[in-house]
């Protein structure tokens, strides 16, 4: 049985599943950002992360044959020299502050003509790049009506009745509770048609 073996196959063996993760990892080291299927941009993000962990592992050992072995390793996995030789001696500089999430998918609206698969984004993620923070969700009905009426509070405490009966009164506000005309009056339904 194949329970907890769950992987993105993409409908592929697995030596070429291998390769094209290995050729995606590589484009995406030497150029920061391709563009794929969004299935593919799925599998490939925990492939180069991994690779990017090894280079930035590797770049902390004091002992060289620690960091050699760590380069093999990512050598095996990617199979480009020049890719890997940018990640260990460039590359991993960027990432050495964070921890994890290395990389960002971004869905792309339009799909491929030919076959109709979703397109994304995926890049590496600036080292001063702080993301976008999560909104705390909705409020409740009852959180905004409460801190709106907290707000007015202090101010009428400040006003005196004597300061408000000096303000002048304009006849032309409309009073708060009175609700704003509409722009257009709605036409009957026999005039819809023409």
């Amino acid at each position: 049985m194949r329970h907890n073996k769950h992987h993105a196959s993409l409908g592929v063996t697995r030596e070429h599943r291998k390769s094209m993760l290995s050729n995606l990892a590589a484009s995406l080291i030497t150029h920061g950002r391709i563009q794929t299927t969004l299935t593919k941009a799925k599998a490939l993000r925990p492939f180069v992360e991994r690779v990017i962990t090894k280079a930035k592992q590797a770049a902390a050992k004091t002992e060289k044959k620690d960091a050699i072995h760590l380069r093999r390793l990512a050598l095996s996995d990617v199979r480009d020299e020049t890719a890997i030789t940018k990640l260990f001696n460039e590359t991993h500089k960027e990432f050495t502050n964070r921890a994890g999430g290395y990389t960002r998918i971004y869905k792309l609206g339009a799909q491929r003509q030919s076959d109709a698969a979703e397109l994304a984004l995926i890049e590496f993620v600036k080292a001063d790049d702080v993301g976008y923070t999560k909104s705390k969700g909705k409020r409740s009905a009852k959180g905004k009506k409460s801190a709106k009426a907290k707000a007015p509070k202090p101010e009428a405490a400040v006003e005196t009745p004597a300061a408000e009966a000096a303000l002048p009164v304009s006849s032309e506000t409309p009073a708060p509770a009175e609700a704003p005309a509409p722009a257009q009056a709605p036409k009957p339904e026999g005039e819809n048609k023409s």
